[in-house]
């Protein structure tokens, strides 16, 4: 799998292509060339899983309502302001 397939799926299908690798790899009922085929396809998996959450989480913020009554977003993090 290339960046480009990774584009055209969803983040759910690509952790649940994810899963199902890696029990393919625990197994160890796999020839070798294939256990290494699965294990670069799910190191690109990894990372577009890694990219989608951080983008998630960088989106994600909280409304606050100020002692004056006004509503405004932060961020969730406190760390991120």
């Amino acid at each position: 799998m290339n960046e480009l397939a990774t584009n055209e799926i969803s983040f759910e299908d690509a952790l649940q292509k994810l899963e199902t690798l890696v029990r393919e790899l625990e197994s160890g009922r796999i020839k070798l060339d294939d256990a290494v085929a699965a294990y670069e396809q799910a190191t690109v998996l990894k990372k577009f899983c890694e990219e989608k959450l951080k983008a998630a989480q960088l989106k994600i913020e909280k409304l606050e309502v100020s002692p004056e009554g006004e509503l405004k977003t932060v961020p969730l993090d406190p760390k991120e302001e």
